[in-house]
C-alpha cells in the first residue's frame, strides 16, 4: 500500500465515519423514522441528512483550504454548525 499516505489523522477520520455509519445504522433499527419535510421541501431521513452534512461540509473543508488555507480547526467549527443546521432544519 505504498501509493497512498495512510496517517494517522486520517485512519482516525475513516474509524470515525465507520461509528458514525454504524451508530446511525443501529438507531434506525432500534427507532424506526418517518421521513420528514424541512426547509428543502424534501422527505429525508436521518441517514439522508447524514449524507448531505458529509459532502457539505467536504465542500466547505475544500473551500476553506482553497481562501484562507490549512488552519483547518476553524473550518471543523464552520462544519459543526452546518451539521447541527441540517439536522435541525433539513
Amino acid at each position: 500500500m505504498a501509493w497512498m499516505a495512510w496517517t494517522w489523522p486520517t485512519a482516525i477520520f475513516f474509524i470515525i465515519i465507520a461509528c458514525v455509519l454504524t451508530v446511525f445504522t443501529v438507531l434506525a433499527i432500534k427507532y424506526p423514522e418517518t421521513p420528514r419535510k424541512g426547509v428543502l421541501r424534501i422527505e429525508t431521513t436521518r441517514g439522508d441528512r447524514l449524507f448531505i452534512t458529509l459532502l457539505g461540509s467536504a465542500f466547505i473543508n475544500l473551500a476553506w483550504l482553497g481562501v484562507i488555507g490549512a488552519n483547518q480547526p476553524f473550518a471543523l467549527l464552520v462544519c459543526l454548525v452546518y451539521a447541527a443546521a441540517v439536522f435541525r432544519w433539513v
